[in-house]
């Protein structure tokens, strides 16, 4: 028996002691709720909601960060383009080409050669507001939505000052063609009328150098060429210029002439009249007797003269020392 007790408690020490490398601790019991094994560690309750708290914070923050981002890039995008559309509107309407636009639209449809192309630049100036441009401001400090609705407004400005500017261009271009045109005709008028002023005028000059210098001008006329209205109208200047020396030198010998003429007209009067001296008529009847009055007396009548009464003449001036006709004479 006694046997049997250390055989038996031998058997129970053999199956108690712990296999060798196994854990002496028994398995953890898990609970069918799901909560904590039984056997393993606690965790504090407060301690899962303050993870999920901090995990939401990280979260939204990161949100908040990258929209704060975006939103930046989007702000300094639009700030770029409004900036943009601005300097393209400057460009289109500085004080040059302000000037250039007024300067076109002054030009009426007598002066181009197309018309149509006065009439776009009316309804483009009508357009853009009759050349009054607005003020488009973009500042940093201006919202996004701000920012794009001042980029549209000059993007929109900028197309109708360059219609403008297209039109503007195409009236000066027509204006021009059509002064060119105009000189060009002027110039062929005066050569015209220089060809024609050096044929009257041969023979008639008071210094022929006068038709040498319309003749040279004219050549010269001959000769001009270009797409510069001002050549042409040189020419003219030049032309005219030589033609009124010709007419002041065929003027100046028209009055020589003249007074040619009169100074001769004038002394052949002179050779063939003199002065008649004062007469009188015989004294008496037939013809006899008689003298001359004296100097102080009136001076008879001229010879030729029509219904002059000589005895009535020779009674009134007759001195008392003189016979009257049909009278005694008086003695002494």
């Amino acid at each position: 028996m006694a046997d049997q007790g250390e055989d038996g408690n031998t058997g129970l020490q053999s199956v108690s002691d712990p296999v060798e490398g196994e854990s002496s601790d028994l398995p953890a019991i898990v609970p069918e709720d799901g909560g904590e094994p039984s056997g393993g560690g606690h965790h504090p309750k407060w301690m899962v909601p303050l993870i999920v708290t901090v995990v939401v914070a990280v979260v939204v923050v990161a949100g908040l960060v990258g929209w704060r981002v975006f939103e930046s890039r989007r702000h300094d995008a639009a700030l770029d383009s409004c900036s943009r559309a601005v300097k393209a509107l400057q460009g289109k309407t500085g004080s040059a080409r302000m000037a250039v636009y007024r300067e076109a639209s002054g030009v009426n449809k007598n002066q181009v050669k197309d018309a149509q192309a006065v009439r776009a630049l009316a309804r483009s100036v009508k357009a853009a507001d009759g050349l009054r441009p607005q003020t488009v401001q973009c500042e940093a400090s201006m919202s996004t939505g701000a920012l794009n609705a001042a980029a549209d407004k000059a993007g929109k400005e900028s197309g109708a000052y360059a219609a403008v500017g297209r039109d503007a261009r195409a009236v000066l271009a027509s204006r021009d063609a059509k002064i060119l045109d105009d000189a060009k005709a002027a110039l062929n008028a005066k050569k015209g009328e220089a060809a024609k002023l050096l044929g009257d005028s041969e023979g008639k000059v008071a210094d022929n150098a006068t038709r040498d210098g319309l003749q040279k001008a004219i050549d010269r006329a001959g000769q001009v060429k270009g797409a510069e209205a001002k050549t042409y109208q040189d020419a003219v200047n030049d032309l005219q210029l030589a033609i009124d020396q010709v007419n002041a030198s065929v003027q100046a010998k028209s009055q020589a002439d003249q007074l040619a003429a009169q100074q001769a007209a004038s002394s052949n009067n002179s050779g063939r009249s003199g002065y008649t001296p004062s007469y009188r008529p015989s004294f008496g009847r037939g013809g006899s007797g008689g003298g001359y009055a004296p100097a102080h007396e009136s001076a008879a009548p001229q010879s030729g003269g029509s219904g002059v009464n000589w005895d009535q003449w020779v009674h009134d001036h007759q001195t008392p020392s003189q016979c009257r006709a049909g009278e005694a004479c008086p003695i002494g």
